[in-house]
């Protein structure tokens, strides 16, 4: 199964943290679904997405590359909930609250790792359990509180990005992936 992060959000160009508000895809967003869709290597049977607009869209433009791929949509695939911080920058953040990003200091209503876990694992396993090669669109935060859980290597995952995972008994983790360069110059008309 490989899960991706959705293309750059009208909030991601902003630098704001989303959590679960539900903004779109910039045009940026949309071309860089594009590009990952064409650099898919893969043919996927079933793509999964997050019911937030920015994963929505991004599943939708990458199925069109994908012959007979159904898109199915999950609430359990959501980011975690920002709490009081969605919709403010890393700098008003860091302005209100001097150090507590880097020292993990989160504030009442933010989601946990544990809680976020707790509804996304489920949902892996069904979907495994469909014996179909599974295109997972979901968001950063997931993808980095599934990968603290299982020992993988704690990285910034870009837009685009993601990792290859093996849903069994346990949760494995395979090699990180990129589709898009972060460097990547992309034409917007």
């Amino acid at each position: 199964m490989l899960i991706l992060r959705h293309g750059e959000s009208e909030w991601n160009a902003l630098g704001k943290w989303q959590g679960q508000a539900n903004p779109p895809l910039t045009t940026k967003g949309q071309k860089q679904a594009e590009i990952a869709a064409n650099n898919l290597n893969d043919t996927f049977n079933l793509i999964a997405a997050s019911d937030l607009q920015r994963a929505t869209e991004t599943a939708r433009i990458i199925a069109t590359h994908q012959p007979n791929t159904d898109v199915s949509l999950h609430s359990e695939l959501r980011e975690r909930d920002a709490g009081p911080w969605q919709g403010l920058t890393r700098d008003e953040i860091e302005l209100k609250h001097p150090g507590a990003i880097s020292k993990r200091l989160w504030p009442d209503g933010y989601e946990h790792d544990e809680t976020v876990l707790q509804r996304v694992v489920p949902i892996l396993h069904h979907l495994a359990s469909l014996n179909k090669k599974v295109l997972v669109i979901a968001h950063g935060g997931l993808i980095r509180a599934l990968d603290r859980s299982i020992g993988a290597p704690d990285l910034p995952i870009p837009n685009l990005g993601g990792r290859w995972y093996q849903i069994g008994a346990s949760i494995t983790y395979g090699a990180q992936i990129n589709l898009v360069s972060v460097d990547a110059e992309i034409d917007i008309e």
